[in-house]
């Protein structure tokens, strides 16, 4: 309405600081290691030193009689077994009769303090019989003997989930296709490197609650795997998750130590508390798959994609955890932002005697879109085509289905490639570069949110209660996990849209699952579209009851009213006003307690109707593109990336500087993945993992970061709340596949294979001059350049 714009005091798109901010750098948010209980209890878990072994016999006679040690439980006490998955629950709190890998639990014994713990699952004897242990998942797949089954609750040996899925012939467009690039890659484990370790509390109340805080991005299906482990009704459980310290997709399952510390508290009578040593974090593990990964992708001659073959080996460790919907998105979440004239992807997921692989951040879909934006590149060099050109192409554009039936709304990924080509001067600068300097482009796609919950069910997906106070506040409740991406925020944020609030007038309290209503967690980049959507529902409705009783009192029209900056104006005369806690006051007289529910359930019409059809579906897709920069030095095999230009399409920024910051992180971490993180076990060392501390275990600190230029782009989609997407795990996909492209820019070397460690650069260099001396390749561009100059 005319006028609006100008007494309205919006809040959407505008720089926040953060709901918490100033608790966090002050040093005072409490987190879950911080809680002291009266009488607490301290526990530890002993833990396997074998990567595969029968457990013969427990004997806790001599802990359970030293002084001070309160209680102590094993697996016996934890028959039942769970997972996040329900159809795949295939691990117990601690091992019954076998473990399965190097840190399986074995014991918990709580005692007056951590020393005294120590000492006790010391004393503790344990008697195995060990068992060949498998560290390759073809060689994990291909064993036969029941007996070296490495999951007790495994049906098909060790396979633990394949798909086959084929959209289109396939065989029939690679053979009519003008090119065919293969290629063989490979993606090495990396874990989440989270500051904060895994930290849980348990407290039984005199009525009989148990209470439970942990450190978890999942509240809700934590408190489902409590009551069904512990046996105990779930109106009888509490689930709290204090401010957390970092998860990136680590802590969104139920772990140990959280049963552990609830049965030890019933046990004991006490509250028990266990936070996890940094090596224990590396033997919990959940991170990235390795995964070996096969690729067959044809071109026409003009560059369009005719059709992709993928087969890939999932590397999954001991246990199931996300496995089966990781199985799906390492072949479901390809289809997008490209158009395949034909798809087909085969999916094969092993148990072996390694920690679980799980997810992290971007899950399931780093890993392939490595593989296909190489074959991208590869193909942009055979066909002569500029490789953002390629991109351009074969792009799917918006309102559009995917060819496995996915439903796709808005779509900015030509502004991504337009925004990054012009920032970073790649059609003027990339021509001209020296030998050893490079430019490499690659894009990607990631859900908001998953279609469908976890566990079958017709209720709604995200829920928030708003409640409006006399003093003029909002009290926002909302079951969502915060774990550090701002939630708590942009729950306020829309509050303060709506409502005319300023950010500090809006109290966010969340994931309690005693005072908050049921969200499934942090996880899929859920939370802004699903989440958002609820509040925003919940925040209208609240805002036409205000309005109402002010235009009531007015009398005039309900739109006439407009709330802003701690006041009701009215919009054709914006001298008459009152402040928010009368026109709340108004509001409440006229219709008692003043509150409000939102709820937000998605569209079922995202997805085609096959076996498996339901994965990777979401409301909304977000849509990046990553342009890097890198100096390679040819004598050391060192590769310095000096600049990332990413631009992401997350629909609308609800909070700018906080999109900004995700858009920043994600790029930081698939960096960080792209040149020096693995996640090994050693095989020669009987399963020990290679370095499970934050020194051995290789991650880009502040000196070696980049330059990363952060650009935002807002296709609007008509399912997010204003028109938002996700923000929180897209921009990490294309970062990898973006270095890897411009090291072949640099210096005319394919890496196919994670990290891009110097010994192995430099190997291939060496072995592509050999190539070249030999006449077996041409010179690489850059390689002419220089010595033309010279």
């Amino acid at each position: 309405m005319p006028g609006e714009d100008r007494d309205r005091d919006w809040q959407i798109g505008k720089v926040h600081r953060k709901v918490d901010a100033m608790e966090r750098m002050r040093g005072i948010t409490r987190y879950t290691d911080d809680l002291k209980l009266p009488g607490m209890l301290h526990a530890k878990i002993l833990r396997s030193p074998h990567p595969h072994a029968k457990i013969l016999s427990i004997d806790t006679s001599a802990a359970e009689a030293m002084p001070g040690v309160f209680g102590v439980v094993t697996g016996q006490d934890f028959r039942i077994p769970y997972g996040i998955i329900p159809w795949t629950p295939d691990e117990n709190a601690l091992a019954v009769d076998k473990v399965c890998h190097v840190g399986d639990g074995v014991a918990c014994v709580a005692a007056v303090d951590e020393d005294t713990a120590i000492a006790a699952i010391a004393a503790i004897k344990v008697e195995y019989e060990e068992l060949r242990a498998f560290y390759d998942p073809e060689e994990a797949l291909a064993n036969r003997d029941r007996e070296l089954t490495i999951n007790p609750y495994a049906r098909k040996g060790n396979l633990s989930k394949h798909v086959v899925l084929e959209f289109g012939d396939v065989e029939g467009s690679l053979e009519g296709a003008d090119l065919v690039v293969a290629g063989d890659y490979f993606f090495e484990g990396t874990t989440h490197g989270a500051i904060e370790p895994h930290c849980a509390v348990a407290q039984v109340e005199p009525n009989g609650i148990l209470t439970v805080w942990s450190a978890t991005q999942v509240s809700h299906y934590l408190h489902r795997e409590l009551s069904k482990v512990l046996e105990i009704p779930p109106h009888q459980i509490r689930v709290i998750q204090p401010p957390l310290g970092g998860a990136f997709g680590g802590k969104s399952e139920p772990f140990d130590l959280e049963f552990c510390v609830a049965k030890l508290a019933l046990v004991c009578g006490r509250p028990v508390k266990l936070l996890y040593t940094r090596e224990e974090v590396f033997y919990s593990h959940r991170g990235r798959h390795p995964m070996k990964m096969k690729y067959r992708t044809g071109f026409t001659k003009e560059g369009k994609i005719t059709g992709v073959s993928a087969k890939t080996i999932l590397d999954g460790g001991a246990y199931s955890s996300f496995g089966l919907v990781t199985t799906y998105y390492s072949g479901q979440l390809l289809c997008a932002p490209y158009d395949f004239g034909s798809y087909r992807f085969e999916s094969t997921r092993a148990y072996t005697n390694k920690p679980a692989c799980g997810p992290k951040r971007g899950h399931g879909s780093v890993q392939p879109r490595f593989a296909i934006e190489i074959q991208l590149d590869k193909a942009a060099v055979a066909l002569g085509i500029d490789p953002i050109e390629l991109r351009r192409r074969n792009d799917i554009g918006s309102d559009s289905v995917t060819v496995n039936e996915f439903r796709v709304g808005s779509n900015g990924f030509q502004e991504c490639l337009t925004r990054v080509e012009t920032a970073s001067g790649w059609q003027e600068r990339r021509p001209s570069l020296p030998y050893g300097q490079g430019l490499g482009v690659a894009g990607s796609t990631y859900i908001s949110g998953t279609n469908y919950p976890i566990y079958p069910n017709e209720m709604p997906q995200a829920a928030v209660q708003i409640c409006l106070d006399r003093s003029g506040r909002a009290r926002v409740f909302s079951g969502a996990n915060d774990i550090g991406q701002g939630s708590n925020t942009m729950l306020a944020v829309i509050v303060s849209e709506e409502l005319g609030l300023p950010l500090d007038d809006i109290r966010v309290l969340s994931a309690d699952t005693d005072l908050c209503p049921v969200d499934l967690g942090a996880y899929s980049s859920r939370i802004t579209l699903m989440v958002g959507n609820a509040c925003l529902n919940a925040a209208q409705k609240l805002r036409r009851k205000v309005c109402e009783a002010v235009a009531k009192r007015w009398e005039i029209p309900r739109k006439r009213v407009v709330l802003a900056k701690r006041m009701a104006l009215d919009l054709e005369n914006p001298e008459r006003n009152v402040s928010s806690a009368e026109a709340f006051a108004w509001a409440e007289a006229d219709n008692g307690l003043l509150g409000e529910v939102g709820s937000y359930n998605t569209p079922k019409d995202r997805h085609g109707d096959y076996r498996g059809g339901t994965i990777g579906a979401s409301p909304a897709y977000s849509f990046t593109a990553h342009l890097a920069e890198v100096d390679v030095d040819p004598e050391t095999g060192l590769v310095d990336v000096k600049t990332i230009w990413v631009a992401h399409d997350c629909g609308k920024a609800l909070s700018k500087r906080i999109v900004e910051g995700q858009i920043e992180g994600s790029t930081y971490m698939g960096f960080g993945e792209a040149l020096m993180e693995q996640h090994i076990v050693d095989p020669e060392h009987r399963g020990v993992h290679t370095g499970p501390n934050l020194l051995d275990y290789r991650m880009p600190t502040f000196l070696d970061t980049p330059t990363i230029d952060a650009m935002i782009v807002e296709a609007a989609d008509a399912n997010g709340p204003y028109g938002a997407k996700e923000a929180g795990e897209g921009p990490l996909h294309s970062s990898i596949p973006a270095i890897a492209n411009a090291i072949y820019d640099a210096v005319g070397i394919r890496l196919d294979t994670l990290p891009f460690s110097p010994p192995k650069v430099l190997a291939a260099i060496e072995e592509r001059q050999r190539r070249v001396e030999a006449g077996e390749l041409p010179p690489h561009k850059a390689e002419r350049t220089a010595r033309r100059s010279a």
